[in-house]
């Protein structure tokens, strides 16, 4: 019985623990895009637990805040406003459902044939390119305080050990927090007033996706890259858990989860929700694979999202702060496209990939926009559809010897 309370002490810890791995980069999505952080906890939290009720408690996942979905929420909120980016967010769900759909019919090849490594990379390039921008736009607004965020995640993520690695979002933004407390320069007043206990506003301001078809197809392609990374999180949780979920429960079933997730995140107004690999990374080092730990970090989430003045303590970091972090975040996710086709060695030689990267990552940088009517598609969905229709279009290249 000792060794049993001692086993289940021993979750709980590390469940919590967990948590703080995935802290950072949950609420630092909702605060880039205007939502609110204590929702973002309790969307994390619900869809982890859905997603492994779906997976019939196998698979050691939690679902946290997707950075895909940062550009193009900020831009579906400033056309459609708060409705409409829900009923965008509910698009995200709909390609999971689909590609599950389509995994269960046809196995992993499909998505293979339509998703190489090709039309991948330079997609996940853009997803951390496009933000550039907003990084430095936040971060000029106090270079001191932007450079104390960036050089703290910086030193952490260098020379941090074991758990302390893998939280450089958490230890740079408390560095920036504490001296923008010590410059003068934080409102406390909001965090003073706020109660202990508080609904998440997604709850006490409900609000329905006022669905339509421009913020809905706007969405959908920006889902292909996080759907992809989904697929080798479940064979990387795979190897760490030393089990098959690709087989049992199934890949069909870890993606009808996480679209389930993202659903009920579109009603509950929080941002999309993806896999963590960061708990995964945590995972490793600790050696605790049990699913049930990852239940006990998102119920921890849920506990945490009702503690109104931490809403009110995130929601008082300066911009600059934030812009700091970001500054080594999103350029973290373009170097992440970059080793996608290292990894899987593209071959940059051959002049049908480089057309196809060329032009996704000029048609994404550049700004294009294709309208049809009322509806218009631009930025990263569209440069991932061009991606995908050269991939399906352009013939291989002829072998040397034959080309001579």
């Amino acid at each position: 019985m000792a060794t049993e309370e001692l086993t289940r002490t021993r979750k709980t810890i590390v469940g919590i623990q967990f948590l703080f791995v995935a802290f950072g980069s949950t609420v630092l999505v909702p605060l880039l895009v205007g939502l609110d952080p204590a929702t973002a906890l309790f969307t994390a939290g619900i869809g982890t637990f859905i997603f492994h009720f779906v997976t019939k408690g196998q698979v050691p996942i939690f679902l946290g805040s997707s950075f895909a979905f940062i550009a193009p929420i900020i831009s579906a909120s400033q056309q459609w406003g708060i409705s409409g980016t829900l009923a965008a967010i509910s698009g995200v769900a709909l390609v999971y459902f689909v590609m599950s759909a389509l995994i269960k019919w046809r196995g992993r090849k499909l998505l293979d044939r339509l998703f190489p490594p090709v039309v991948i990379g330079p997609v996940i390039i853009l997803i951390g390119l496009s933000l550039s921008p907003a990084a430095v736009n936040m971060a000029k607004e106090n270079w001191l305080l932007a450079f104390i965020s960036l050089i703290t995640a910086i030193l952490v993520l260098s020379f941090g050990r074991g758990l302390v690695k893998l939280v450089p979002v958490v230890f740079g933004i408390i560095a920036g927090y504490i001296a923008a407390l010590c410059m003068g320069l934080v409102d406390l007043s909001a965090v003073a007033s706020a109660p202990w206990f508080s609904l998440p506003s997604s709850l006490s301001d409900f609000h329905l996706p006022e669905f339509a078809w421009e913020p809905f197809l706007f969405m959908i392609p920006v889902a292909i890259a996080p759907v992809i990374e989904h697929i080798g999180d479940v064979y990387v949780v795979s190897a760490v858990a030393n089990k098959d979920f690709v087989k049992d429960p199934g890949l069909h079933r870890t993606m009808l989860g996480d679209g389930l997730a993202c659903l009920f995140a579109s009603f509950f107004g929080g941002p999309p929700v993806t896999t963590y690999s960061e708990v995964t990374g945590a995972m490793q080092i600790t050696r605790v694979t049990h699913p049930q730990v990852i239940r006990i970090a998102a119920f921890t989430a849920i506990v945490f999202s009702v503690i109104g003045k931490l809403s009110a303590l995130l929601q008082s970091i300066p911009s600059a702060v934030l812009g700091g972090i970001m500054l080594l975040l999103f350029g973290t996710i373009a170097s992440v496209g970059i080793q996608n086709l290292l990894q899987h060695k593209v071959d940059l030689n051959s002049t049908r990939n480089i057309i196809i990267v060329s032009v996704t990552l000029t048609m994404g940088i550049g700004g294009a926009i294709l309208t049809f009517g009322t509806f218009s598609i631009s930025g990263i969905g569209l440069s991932a559809v061009v991606g995908v229709l050269l991939n399906l279009l352009l013939p291989a290249d002829k072998p040397a010897a034959a080309a001579q």
